[in-house]
């Protein structure tokens, strides 16, 4: 019996493959490689290129490989672009999700775990955030993340597929062997884009604002190691696998850094001046923004491994000066 990781080629997707493969299970990958790479792949996985939203193709692999459960990464996932192309997400995020499960229901596969994210919250009521807080996104990819989550709801009571959502935070970080890490095309994660100034790619890093009701006036995020965020998503299953009822958890450390912390620790590390300027506000962007991870640790057994902001941009770092054109060279 295999698991089935879709968008398995990408950033979080590629770290839980390997994650599965050292676990001794039967992987098999699926992606369609627009922002995927073949070279992230394990090697010891079976790889399938092929979009979620064919259906034959979808239909061919399950009759093909005999699989127990499903890890659903394969969306779109730029906040950004998803306000100026929201047909694109809608198409990609609540299509490609609707193919998947209406397959998954044909061939009787009825566990799946799915990667959504903090944006499903939107503005937050408080901090740390809760499960069980409101879910108002304020952009079009938290609107499908969170349209995905009341997909699968509906699907379990019809058809009693079984799923876990897992709302992650700022995911970051490389595997520490440094085989694989963040490749992003643009980059619009905030250690990747620090670590262009050391990497020579760019002059200097922006802040975007400093004036926030902060402890130095940038921003505070909390930021997960993505080898953590992959033991959590192959804990998930087990979960599902061993009867667990549906449900939802957030994934972060539970500590927030502001963009000024980042800034610090990544010149430490580097050794690096990485010289920063201060600009304006960004639209849509909350002060604070920090997950309680409790229910998850609870429920699934899950501990965070790589929790040191200096561990998670060491990491960071070394596949980024090794690889600064990712999996180009």
């Amino acid at each position: 019996m295999a698991i089935l990781v879709l968008g398995g080629a990408g950033y979080i997707g590629s770290h839980t493959v390997y994650e599965l493969i050292d676990a001794g299970r039967d992987v098999v990958v699926a992606d369609n490689l627009l922002t995927g790479f073949r070279a992230a792949v394990h090697p010891k996985a079976r790889f399938y290129e092929l979009d979620i939203r064919d259906r034959k193709a979808v239909d061919a692999l399950f009759e093909k490989e005999t699989i127990e459960g499903v890890i659903h990464f394969a969306a779109s996932s730029q906040v950004g672009e998803s306000m100026v192309d929201p047909l694109k997400y809608y198409d990609n995020n609540l299509w490609g999700t609707t193919v998947l499960l209406q397959s998954m229901v044909a061939h009787g596969v009825d566990k799946i775990v799915f990667s959504s994210t903090a944006a499903t919250y939107g503005e937050p009521e408080r901090v740390p955030i809760l499960e069980s807080d409101r879910t108002e996104p304020t952009n079009c990819y938290g609107e499908t993340k969170l349209a995905m989550e009341r997909m699968m709801s509906w699907t379990s009571r019809a058809h009693g597929l079984r799923y876990v959502a897992l709302r992650y935070f700022n995911a970051c970080g490389a595997h520490p062997s440094g085989a694989i890490g963040e490749a992003h095309d643009p980059e619009t994660h905030l250690i990747p884009l620090i670590l262009q100034v050391p990497n020579g790619e760019r002059e200097k890093i922006s802040v975007f604002g400093d004036d926030y009701p902060t402890r130095d006036g940038t921003c505070v995020r909390d930021y997960i190691h993505v080898t953590d965020l992959a033991q959590a998503h192959i804990l998930a299953l087990d979960y599902l696998l061993a009867g667990g009822e549906n449900n939802v958890f957030n994934l972060g450390n539970g500590v927030g850094f502001t963009v000024k912390e980042v800034i610090d620790v990544t010149r430490k590390v580097t050794g690096h001046p990485i010289p920063a300027e201060i600009c304006p506000r960004r639209a849509g962007d909350p002060a604070q923004l920090v997950a309680s991870s409790e229910k998850a640790k609870t429920v699934l057994g899950w501990k965070p491994q790589y929790a040191e902001l200096d561990t998670i941009v060491s990491s960071a770092w070394t596949w980024h000066k090794n690889h600064p054109n990712g999996y180009q060279g």
